[in-house]
Order: structure tokens, then C-alpha cells, then sequence
């Protein structure tokens, strides 16, 4: 299975994002799931590939040529694609992934998870969206969600095709049963 990861090109302040990353690299790579990525090497990206690359997985990174040229791609990593655009980028992300994961990050990555979740929601791509809630990152944006179906702006079903977790345990089964949603 590939699995397309989105997050922050920083570590954070809390040393728990980077050990989260830490433990779902391994997860990946133990799986023999394929890493698909952002291609960089700086932050929480970084430490996820080399995570998988370490424990012997591969990494696919896509990367637009002006991130390129600001010497922030990953070299050592099994794939890399460069492309001409942001939205090019995210559209092959989005293509190659079976499930998607959210690391905490910053605008970009919860851009990206929203517009999975939101194909997800209109039938563009049938595939499960995890927000990994590391040290509580992501209670708001849970919380959010709950109130849209609250309000009605979102059904309870295409609630139940996102998962806010911690623990990869429960983000496993939640990847293994999606279908059965």
C-alpha cells in the first residue's frame, strides 16, 4: 500500500511530533507500505523518510522545481519526481496514495488533507484520511468536524471516513476496515 503522508517542513516545539514520526515511519516500513511524500529532507518530512529508509521501505518524493532549487529535497530516497507546480505536486500525492495521513503541520498540510477528505466526501478517491492528534494538535479541527455534522454541513458517514488519533493501533484497524465503513 502506499501511503501519502502530509506534514510540516518544521519539527515543532514538542519533541513528541518528531518521535510520532519516528514511530509511523517504522510502522510504514514494516508494513512494506511505500512512503509517498513531499521529497523534502527538512523537518518532520526528513524525519519520516529517513525513518523508512532506515528500517529498509521505500520513499516516493514529489517536489516542485522551485523547492528544488532552494536545496531542500532528499536526496538518498528511492523515487524522486520533480514537477512545475504546488498543485501538481499535490495532484500526484493524491494520485499515488492509498491512504492519507496528516502529521502535524502548518497551512499547507491541513490544505492538502482537506482536499483529500473533501474527494473523499464527492467520490474522487475512495481511500481513508487520518489526522494523526500528537499531543492534542488537532482537538480543534476534530472538534470542528463534529460541528459541521452538528449543523448539518456534513454527514455522520462521511465523518466516520476521518479519523483523529494518536495511537497507531486504532489508525491500523481504521486503515483495515475503511470498506466497511
Amino acid at each position: 500500500m502506499r501511503i501519502t503522508i502530509f506534514c510540516g517542513a518544521n519539527n515543532g516545539k514538542s519533541e513528541l511530533y518528531k518521535e510520532n514520526a519516528i514511530e509511523l515511519g517504522k510502522w510504514i516500513a514494516n508494513k512494506n507500505h511505500t512512503l509517498v511524500y513531499g521529497g523534502g529532507k527538512i523537518g518532520l518530512m526528513g524525519v519520516i523518510a529517513d525513518t523508512v529508509l532506515e528500517n529498509s521501505g521505500e520513499v516516493i518524493g514529489i517536489m516542485p522545481q522551485f523547492l528544488v532549487d532552494r536545496e531542500i529535497s532528499h536526496t538518498g530516497i528511492t523515487e524522486f519526481v520533480i514537477v512545475d507546480d504546488m498543485s501538481e505536486r499535490k495532484t500526484q500525492l493524491v494520485d499515488l496514495g492509498d491512504a492519507f495521513i496528516a502529521l502535524p503541520g502548518g497551512p499547507g498540510t491541513l490544505e492538502e488533507i482537506s482536499q483529500v477528505i473533501s474527494w473523499v466526501r464527492v467520490g474522487k478517491k475512495d481511500a481513508p484520511c487520518i489526522l494523526m492528534n500528537v499531543n492534542g494538535y488537532y482537538d480543534f479541527l476534530e472538534q470542528y468536524f463534529d460541528k459541521m455534522v452538528e449543523e448539518g454541513f456534513l454527514t455522520n458517514e462521511d465523518r466516520k471516513r476521518t479519523l483523529f488519533t494518536a495511537n497507531l493501533e486504532e489508525m491500523e484497524e481504521f486503515i483495515a476496515n475503511y470498506k466497511n465503513l
